[in-house]
């Protein structure tokens, strides 16, 4: 009587990663990871920033103004998967403010991430409340566009150079003109390592 064989079996097919759609904290038909690609991006922006600005208002020669800009994220945020703030005031004014009256010198605002959605406690050029859509071009940088009032806004921003500089462009079209366009070359002073990185 022959001896028993084992029965050949066929080597185990190759187990891969379900798509980017598939895994969790994704949405179907995003590339996007909620929960890690706008997150992670988000705390490569903390820290402290000088930001020299220059802006273009129609039939007007360029201003420019140089802000300095503190980015925090809350440790427990109060609502969406996170929560930061935003805190400005002027290095060097020029001229801009007294050109320019209606914004302001310094401020806090406070966003949340929401999904795709960023909301923020304020808007740039109203005290009220905004909503931004975002997209992702790259792990580098994001589009916000934002629609409130007569306003029309789409930011862009980008880290650059291992997150050592940040490069923004912002531009707000008025009941459907563009009415301003703003440049915003900004250099990292503090790394996320900082003081004051994390708030309660």
């Amino acid at each position: 009587m022959p001896q028993d064989r084992p029965i050949p079996t066929s080597p185990p097919l190759p187990v891969h990663p379900p798509p980017a759609a598939t895994r969790a904290g994704a949405v179907p038909g995003s590339r996007i990871q909620l929960d890690s690609s706008l997150r992670r991006w988000f705390s490569r922006n903390l820290g402290l920033w000088r930001s020299r600005r220059l802006y273009f208002f129609p039939e007007e020669e360029p201003i420019r103004v140089d802000m300095l800009l503190r980015v925090e994220s809350f440790s427990e945020p109060i609502e969406g998967e996170a929560a930061y703030r935003f805190t400005w005031w002027p290095e060097k004014e020029y001229d801009f403010f007294d050109r320019k009256p209606r914004y302001v010198r310094e401020g806090v605002m406070e966003a949340f991430l929401c999904g795709h959605q960023l909301r923020r406690s304020r808007g740039y050029l109203c005290g009220s409340p905004t909503k931004s859509q975002i997209r992702q071009v790259d792990e580098h940088e994001m589009i916000f566009e934002s629609h409130y009032l007569e306003w029309d806004i789409l930011e862009q921003i980008r880290l650059v150079d291992q997150d050592r500089f940040r490069s923004r462009s912002i531009y707000s079209w008025r009941n459907g003109e563009l009415d301003l366009a703003e440049v915003h070359h900004e250099i990292r002073l503090e790394g996320p390592a900082g003081h004051g990185d994390a708030v309660a």
